[in-house]
């Protein structure tokens, strides 16, 4: 990896890839491409064909995807299945079609079985049934990786894909809607409304008790240019698991009800969480084994109380 290597992110708007952006320039990386989706139409394979057979990209980076918490798997997996299958399916061809030497695929740890050990190696993939409120979007992202795993099989010397399964994200950039968006954003969003309504109590979902492991965005953007920089020789060497993924975890989980209670401090709101039974929990765990990339050398920086302190100051600077 050089740093004259023309990049391509896609997905360069949302959490991770602005976050990926941030790191490469710091790195002194700048031969970046990237388009808006009014620009290029990820899910539009003619639009995606042409777009690399013009930009002939070296390394490319697959952030981009439809993204949500349970409420949105839950009310949109029409459009989780279709708007992901189609983003990576293309990117994935169009970069195999245009000789490009390194690719980098972002999973998700819902991938792995709702009734998983503890915690999840990449080899337990595919051993249990999914859970049903993220099935479609489970589905869709381990199709994805199954597809870089058949490139890999098939062209061997001439693909080096690497498929990575990030935690639970969360950092500037994020996504605050009411609804759709992941459980750290959403209650920054609910918390800090709270506050500034004088409310005393919020409800969350569930019971509160389900555990998260959870990644700063820039943790995940610094493991990921790690990756990149290791040679296809060593990093084969170490990736010895049957679908060839490596998980990429902070190492440290939080009951979603002890979650709340810490945003509540970093807020500053002052009133009580009330956990609604009513609604899904979710899977009750999601712990990922980090050894894999231990071994490499590699570990997450940024402490869960200081990447909320940050992720609160881009949601008043940018959100409120």
């Amino acid at each position: 990896m050089k740093k004259k290597s023309k990049i391509f992110i896609a997905g360069h708007n949302g959490l991770v890839g602005s976050a990926i952006i941030r790191k490469l320039n710091t790195e002194g990386y700048k031969n970046l491409i990237f388009k808006r989706s009014s620009e290029l139409d990820l899910t539009n394979q003619a639009s995606v064909d042409n777009f690399f057979k013009k930009q002939k990209p070296e390394i490319v980076i697959l952030a981009a995807a439809k993204v949500g918490g349970i409420y949105a798997n839950s009310t949109y997996p029409a459009d989780f299945i279709y708007k992901n299958i189609m983003i990576q399916s293309n990117v994935i061809h169009a970069a195999f079609n245009n000789g490009v030497k390194k690719f980098i695929y972002l999973g998700s740890s819902c991938i792995y079985p709702k009734k998983s050990k503890q915690p999840i190696k990449e080899d337990y993939l595919l051993t249990g049934k999914l859970e049903k409120t993220n099935l479609a979007y489970a589905i869709a992202k381990i199709a994805g990786l199954i597809m870089c795993q058949s490139y890999n099989a098939q062209y061997k010397n001439k693909t080096d894909y690497r498929c990575l399964m990030p935690t639970n994200l969360y950092g500037p950039n994020d996504n605050y809607h009411k609804l759709n968006s992941h459980v750290i954003p959403a209650l920054i969003r609910r918390i800090h409304e709270a506050k500034i309504k004088k409310i005393k109590k919020i409800k969350i979902w569930g019971t509160g008790k389900v555990k998260r492991e959870f990644l700063y965005s820039d943790d995940l953007a610094d493991a990921i240019i790690f990756l990149l920089k290791i040679k296809k020789e060593k990093y084969k060497k170490y990736i010895k698991n049957e679908y060839d993924i490596v998980n990429i975890g902070s190492g440290y989980e939080y009951t979603i009800k002890n979650l709340a209670k810490i945003i509540t401090k970093v807020v500053g709101f002052k009133g009580k969480i009330i956990c609604d039974i009513k609604k899904p929990d979710g899977t009750s765990r999601k712990f990922l084994s980090n050894r894999i990339l231990a071994k490499l050398g590699w570990k997450p920086q940024i402490a869960l109380h200081k990447g909320l302190k940050k992720t609160y100051e881009d949601y008043l600077g940018n959100y409120a």
